[in-house]
């Protein structure tokens, strides 16, 4: 048995021991593409183990996640911080080796995956993102940002629909350092594929501009060859790896080689047994031989390919010192140290201003305002750029819109085409490969087709931008199908995601500040189709906008009523204040999450508990609210979807106006 099997094989052997401990996992797939990872990681990789998060690494995505002991034993094979004691521990409550792959928990782990499909369309947000880098930092001999993406995705991933969006667009890109090995084992959970998944998958790719190439992906010479040529080809490319799922395992029994009771269940001891036997391979579980630990091990070529790329980065800051003090400030995620300073004076020249117009339109002013000081944006539409408004003055296309098929990756805006998805799940891509800070763009009700990626940023706790414009039933005349009435109280379920809906251009400028500070969970920018007015504040109140609810109008003493409103509802319960003789406190409360993130002190200043008089009212459906007013208290919002009709037809036909407000303003009083 050649050396370069016994190495694929400690693969099979420590995922067989991992998987048998908690009796639960996936085998299959790691077992039967350990040949092709042995000779990606021992030809190929440029990797440092003793420094995950070297910015010019190559990066390695296992899109089809729950094949998760794969790279955990590689991981652990090449030198990385990941013991065999993390490995016994697979499965296990706040072990580094989670069932799926997990962003953060074990050193090298790129992203978070599992949900198939993803783990290919954060790929080509990776790989995107080093085009575009490249574009803007390297110089004529001195190429500082040069490394490849490699995916490993099987047979699900394809047969989800995100995986299209994602094959589609990097063929548009051009986006030849991205390389893909299919698992082609003809198996899924329920057994053969073949009576449901019978496309010519390489007829797919080829047809979106990729390279393809299909081989045996148990043959070490041919795996080689292929990503050889893989990297040659001027388009990302497409290995189709013919492979035996649970490779080595053997045709004994229920858990055989080939067979689908192999892709999501333990051995067992008889078939541990039997798979050693197999293999050749005469250790005890967890036991790894020092020869192959040593031809795995990646720490001193590592360390050596890291000593060339800081010689390389020495040469360019010497001869271009200001792009590269402004190349590391960005790979860490550090703001520009003028930041804080500048965006104040966005927010004072906005409130000076005194302007009203919907909220998406002041989302355009404040992307004005903020782009000059923030070169990572890279934004982004899914094919509603004049819609949603996120072109501002200083957005250039990667893409042009005018047919042309040359793309500017030195740019910094890129239209998506209609991909909610795709764009969603390749922007969180981008955001973990670093040094940019990319926002996209769509209608809210297509959150909804963009739902999962939105959960994978906040899972992941990473800093990616999602806009949202035409936010509820102000939508008007396109009607239910597109007005928005369960979206915002949904996402706020989602945890660790900030949602904001503010009311005019101050809160919207406030807002985007917010989800550009805050590097540690994502964002949902949510914006108006119509005009709201302007409201007045002073600097205190300003400051507490950021706070996510706050004393947007008040009254001498205690009030008698508290009145609640977001967004396009704020001025509805201003004027009804207005119109009172009660006592009556209006409260903005732009974002949910960030309001009660702060302190109990700060919270009973705005909702004091003595005041149970209580008013909510927002164009979306009322059941989040109750926790605010309580049982006596009343919400004015939806209980149905909308209808197609003008905006102010709507409000008033669904009795979301200023006289509902001020009844009920009379009935908790």
């Amino acid at each position: 048995m050649s050396n370069r099997s016994q190495l694929a094989n400690a693969i099979r052997a420590l995922t067989m021991d991992a998987v048998q401990i908690p009796n639960s996992g996936h085998p299959g797939a790691p077992m039967g593409m350990a040949d092709i990872a042995e000779v990606l990681y021992n030809d190929f990789m440029k990797h440092n183990p003793t420094n995950p998060n070297w910015a010019d690494r190559d990066r390695f995505i296992m899109s089809n996640g729950h094949g998760s002991m794969l790279p955990y034993s590689v991981l652990h094979l090449t030198g990385y911080d990941l013991s065999i004691e993390d490995l016994k521990s697979f499965r296990k409550l706040h072990s580094k080796t989670p069932g799926h792959p997990e962003y953060g928990y074990a050193p090298g782990i790129e992203t978070t995956t599992g949900p198939l499909g993803q783990g290919i369309t954060n790929a080509v947000g990776f790989a995107l993102a080093e085009k575009v880098m490249a574009a803007q930092f390297n110089k004529d001999g001195h190429e500082i940002v040069d490394h490849k993406t490699y995916v490993f995705l099987g047979d699900g991933c394809l047969m989800e629909g995100v995986s299209q969006e994602a094959i589609s667009l990097a063929g548009s890109f051009g986006l030849s350092k991205l390389i893909c090995f299919y698992d082609d084992n003809n198996i899924s959970i329920d057994g053969n594929v073949d009576g449901w998944f019978s496309d010519n998958t390489p007829m797919r790719f080829e047809a979106s501009n990729w390279h393809v190439q299909s081989i045996d992906g148990h043959d070490p010479e041919a795996i080689k060859a292929a990503t050889e040529a893989a990297i040659a080809s001027d388009k990302p490319s497409l290995i189709c790896c013919k492979t035996i799922i649970g490779k080595g395992i053997g045709t004994a029994g229920e858990k055989k080689e080939g067979g689908h009771n192999i892709h999501g269940e333990a051995l067992g001891e008889a078939a541990l047994a039997d798979a050693r036997k197999n293999m050749g391979w005469d250790y005890a579980p967890f036991e790894i031989p020092e020869d192959i630990y040593a031809g795995w091990d990646a720490k001193e070529a590592g360390k050596a390919a890291e000593a060339a790329w800081d010689e390389k980065f020495a040469a360019y800051a010497a001869a271009f010192p200001a792009e590269a003090a402004e190349f590391t400030r960005r790979m860490a995620g550090d703001l520009p140290a003028n930041f804080e300073e500048e965006a104040q004076k966005v927010i004072a020249a906005t409130n000076a201003a005194e302007e009203s117009p919907a909220t998406r339109v002041a989302s355009k002013g404040a992307l004005n305002g903020f782009a000059p000081l923030l070169p990572e944006f890279l934004g982004g539409s899914a094919d509603l750029s004049p819609s949603n408004n996120t072109f501002n003055d200083k957005s250039v296309r990667i893409n042009d819109d005018h047919g042309s098929a040359e793309m500017n990756f030195a740019g910094n805006y890129i239209s998506y085409g209609v991909r909610e998805f795709g764009m969603s799940a390749i922007m969180n891509g981008v955001t973990l490969h670093g040094g940019l800070m990319p926002y996209g763009a769509t209608f809210l009700m297509f959150s909804e087709y963009a739902r999962n990626a939105l959960r994978m940023a906040a899972l992941m706790k990473i800093r990616t931008i999602f806009v949202y414009t035409h936010d509820s039933i102000g939508l008007g005349e396109d009607g239910p199908t597109h007005q928005c009435v369960e979206q915002i109280p949904t996402l706020r379920m989602i945890p660790n995601m900030a949602v904001w809906r503010p009311c005019d251009t101050v809160e919207t400028v406030v807002a985007w500040k917010d989800a550009i500070q805050n590097d540690k969970r994502p964002s949902t920018l949510v914006f108006s189709r119509q005009n709201l007015p302007f409201q007045k504040r002073d600097e205190a109140t300003i400051a507490n906008i950021a706070k996510g609810g706050y004393i947007l109008k008040d009254t001498d003493g205690t009030p008698d009523v508290i009145v609640i409103a977001t967004g396009s509802e704020v001025h509805l319960a201003m004027e009804a204040a207005e119109a009172s003789d009660k006592k009556v406190r209006v409260v903005s409360m732009p974002s949910v999450e960030v309001f009660e993130a702060q302190d109990d002190a700060y919270k009973e200043s705005v909702l004091p508990a003595a005041v149970s008089a209580r008013v909510a009212v927002e164009a979306a459906i009322m059941d989040g609210w109750w926790k605010y007013v309580g049982t006596n208290g009343k919400v004015i919002g939806m209980t149905t979807f909308g209808e197609s009709a003008p905006a102010p037809e709507l409000f008033e036909y669904f009795g979301i106006t200023t006289e509902a407000v001020s009844k009920a303003i009379n009935e908790v009083a």
